[in-house]
């Protein structure tokens, strides 16, 4: 990992705090100084709400207003201190073993993600998809969903743990984020993490297909369920692995970016830097044209609006939560349902 000097503070217990802006509990990150030479206050760091709220207040932000610390510590070092902390070498990425990958692919019974797949769109898909974009099982957490991270060459460069609830789909963030990293769990040692896109592995088997981009992993899962004709792909975050070095693999690809809801302007940003590699670009604005006020605020993403309509076996799911007898009758006749085309 780049090591800059001004970071954000790594993830430990009880090292999230109070978001200055919006009050959240246990959604803020503060930046650090790995020299240990300045404490910054307690408003310089990130929100974790980057959409509903979007607090992020950086080192550099700071000693612009504070130029007098700056000075200070200039003329003591006698060096200037570069605010941008460029990294001086380039490493090498790490990556982790496949085997290790391959034995998650397994305890679905555990993993509240792949239940809540598998009452959307029915056991034999979800299985089939969470081989695809190779999304395994954690004991973590008691049973939350890896995210591998796989690149072209078919290497492992780490998997992101999330825990999702069983019912709604959604991130357990209470009351802590429930995220964290293979390579770090693992305690590897000169661990180097470059990210790349997850379901970038698909990539070389469908080189025909038009790439649609989101932002989060279980986006891509369940879009592809319901669009398969184009590969979804996902950066991991707003930002992720959204930089020069990643988008290469993007090369001579028709793309097209799906931003979550608040997001749509800052991704078109990112449309020089795409259009140098990609044979085409564009982002597709049609969730912020068709959504609520209330659903901007809650920065919902295209599997959102494809969930809000229940889905048959979603349907029959609710039935069966009312009147558990009903799956034994379906089981004892060997009923199965019928998708309409």
């Amino acid at each position: 990992m780049e090591q800059y000097r001004f970071h954000l503070e790594k993830y430990h217990t009880g090292c999230k705090k109070q978001c200055p802006k919006c009050g959240c509990k246990a959604c803020f990150t503060r930046y650090v100084d790995s020299k240990r030479e300045i404490t910054f206050p307690d408003y310089v760091g990130r929100c974790d709400h980057e959409q509903s709220c979007g607090y992020h207040f950086t080192p550099r932000d700071y000693f612009q207003e504070n130029p007098e610390i700056l000075n200070t510590m200039m003329k003591e070092k006698q060096d200037m201190i570069q605010i941008s902390l460029a990294p001086r070498q380039e490493p090498q990425p790490s990556f982790i073993d496949y085997a290790i990958m391959e034995q998650t692919l397994s305890h679905y019974d555990i993993n509240p993600l792949y239940t809540f797949l598998a009452r959307c769109m029915g056991k034999e898909e979800t299985d089939r998809l969470c081989r695809l974009y190779r999304v395994g099982t954690s004991k973590k957490w008691g049973g939350s969903a890896v995210f591998w991270q796989v690149d072209c060459q078919g290497s492992v460069r780490t998997g992101k743990v999330m825990l999702y609830n069983v019912k709604t789909g959604k991130r357990v963030k209470e009351p802590q984020p429930h995220v964290c990293w293979v390579h770090t769990e693992m305690r590897l040692k000169d661990y180097h993490l470059r990210q790349c896109f997850f379901g970038e592995h698909l990539l070389p088997l469908y080189p025909d297909k038009q790439v649609f981009i989101v932002e989060s992993e279980k986006t891509a899962v369940i879009a592809s369920h319901f669009m398969p004709d184009v590969l979804w792909i996902a950066t991991g975050g707003k930002n992720g692995c959204f930089n020069e070095r990643a988008i290469h693999v993007l090369a001579g690809r028709d793309v097209m970016l799906m931003p979550d809801l608040g997001a749509t302007q800052e991704w078109q940003g990112k449309l020089p830097m795409l259009k140098r590699v990609c044979r085409s670009v564009s982002v597709n604005d049609i969730l912020e044209t068709m959504a609520t006020e209330e659903q901007r605020s809650q920065g919902l993403d295209i599997a959102d609006f494809l969930l809000m309509e229940d889905t048959p076996r979603m349907i029959l799911q609710k039935m069966i939560d009312r009147n558990p007898a009903l799956q034994t009758l379906i089981d004892e006749l060997g009923l199965e349902i019928v998708e309409e085309p």
